[in-house]
């Protein structure tokens, strides 16, 4: 059974950081994408970063290049995503997305390309 479980969300002021986890359990690690996803209050869930886990490869959404990075610990079966520069509008609820096959484009784009999700963890950022 897959299991995927975020950590490390919180409050925090503009400009700040954040290092989101998520730990998978009962996955094959390599040859899917894994993912970020957000889901802000009345609206739908975004595509944020994903990871080619074969090769390490990531792809971001253009709203958080340059502010957020995607990686990977394989020893330790667990995805992070460090957010620097945190804005306002990064507010939402993080999901962590395995097994997606589409390619980077379509794993970014379509929630509906992943097979697993974890249980989400908030972000707040505010002044």
């Amino acid at each position: 059974q897959v299991q995927l479980v975020e950590s490390g969300g919180g409050s925090v002021q503009p400009g700040g950081s954040l290092r989101l986890s998520c730990a998978a359990s009962g996955y094959t690690y390599s040859g899917y994408y894994m993912g970020w996803f957000r889901q802000a209050p009345g609206k739908e869930r975004e595509g944020v970063a994903v990871i080619y886990t074969g090769a390490g490869s990531t792809y971001y959404a253009d709203s958080v290049k340059g502010r957020f990075t995607i990686s990977q610990d394989n020893a330790k079966n667990t995805l992070y995503l460090q957010m620097n520069s945190l804005k306002p509008q990064d507010t939402a609820l993080y999901y962590c997305a395995a097994g997606c096959d589409r390619g980077h484009m379509g794993c970014l784009r379509d929630p509906k390309a992943w097979g697993y999700w974890g249980q989400g963890t908030q972000v707040t950022v505010s002044s």
